[in-house]
């Protein structure tokens, strides 16, 4: 059995987000139906992140195994000549039996981008957020860092997560601005289900206070989502990266 991983990007408008969900269109379900016509055999995918409905991605990693003896650039081209237009194989390479692409992963980086004007836009509405409101980005990237860490981020944990240990250590954190966009970058060993919208939002609220620092140590404190900002919306968020340590999978 060879284990192949796959790096796709994909706009994720139109899906239901990763996920396999019964009677909904998922990235999974839709790669594991190409794979089926490519390979003539059902095929299990492993998505290292579970990216939500209307998340969009450049790095996503996957994993399956397979008996299929095909060149492994025949799964990139092939795929690729299935796949619907927003979703795309970026690199299929052959891996260790013991690969996971999502408990082999050391971090994730997701990126959230923010159109601030005072006009929308017709071309990137579907992958950045309109905020017309000035943003103080200085202050913003300070609180960002205040994030870096281990911390317990209940407060940032969207309602109906699997996960039971809300302890994450972010790696990096931020905010920097490249006219008309405002881009948030957070790189973390592991991430609460909606931790990455609620953050941005928490900080688009707390850059409006007096001390924006300890309304933002207040909210990550309290451990409790109410304490905390709306939600920024899905479509301006992106799972940019996962790293590994390749070291321990290449093939021998």
């Amino acid at each position: 059995m060879r284990n192949i991983k796959l790096v796709l990007e994909y706009d994720g408008t139109h899906y239901h987000g990763w996920q396999t969900q019964p009677n909904l269109p998922t990235i999974q379900d839709t790669i594991e139906e190409a794979l089926a016509q490519l390979t003539k055999t059902p095929i299990q995918i492993i998505g290292a992140g579970r990216t939500d409905t209307g998340v969009h991605a450049e790095g996503q990693v996957a994993n399956f195994g397979t008996d299929s003896q095909m060149p492994i650039v025949a799964f990139q081209k092939g795929l690729n000549a299935i796949l619907p237009r927003d979703i795309v194989v970026c690199s299929a390479t052959e891996v260790s039996p013991e690969f996971h692409a999502r408990f082999s992963a050391t971090s994730r980086r997701y990126r959230y981008t923010i159109l601030n004007r005072a006009y929308p836009s017709a071309l990137s509405r579907q992958t950045s957020y309109f905020f017309p409101a000035a943003i103080d980005v200085p202050l913003a990237n300070t609180l960002c860092q205040v994030l870096v860490g281990k911390h317990d981020f209940s407060s940032f944990q969207k309602t109906g997560s699997d996960r039971s240990n809300p302890i994450c250590e972010i790696y990096e954190g931020h905010c920097w601005q490249k006219e008309p966009y405002v881009y948030f970058e957070i790189e973390a060993d592991a991430f609460l289900r909606g931790m990455v919208r609620a953050l941005v939002g928490t900080i688009l609220k707390c850059i409006k206070e007096d001390d924006a620092e300890a309304e933002l140590h207040r909210i990550l404190d309290t451990k409790d989502r109410v304490a905390a900002g709306t939600s920024v919306p899905a479509h301006g968020l992106s799972l940019i990266c996962v790293k590994y340590n390749d070291a321990l999978h290449l093939l021998q």
